[in-house]
């Protein structure tokens, strides 16, 4: 199924949870913030589904000074 991280066209299995992205994309859930079609999904929902065509914001911090 398809859906958009940061307005780019990612291939995910179908019934993909948050969690699971996260984890697909080396992420420590415990740190990023994500949003869904603009909708900010806090990480006890993670285990929520995505669906074809959501629309996947993540921020993630960043090393640096």
């Amino acid at each position: 199924m398809r859906v958009l991280i940061h307005d780019e066209e990612h291939e995910v299995p179908e019934g993909i949870t948050i969690g699971q992205l996260l984890r697909r994309l080396d992420l420590d859930q415990a740190v990023c913030a994500v949003a869904v079609n603009a909708e900010h999904v806090p990480r006890q929902q993670h285990d929520r589904a995505l669906r074809a065509d959501d629309r996947v914001d993540i921020l993630a911090p960043m090393a640096g000074g």
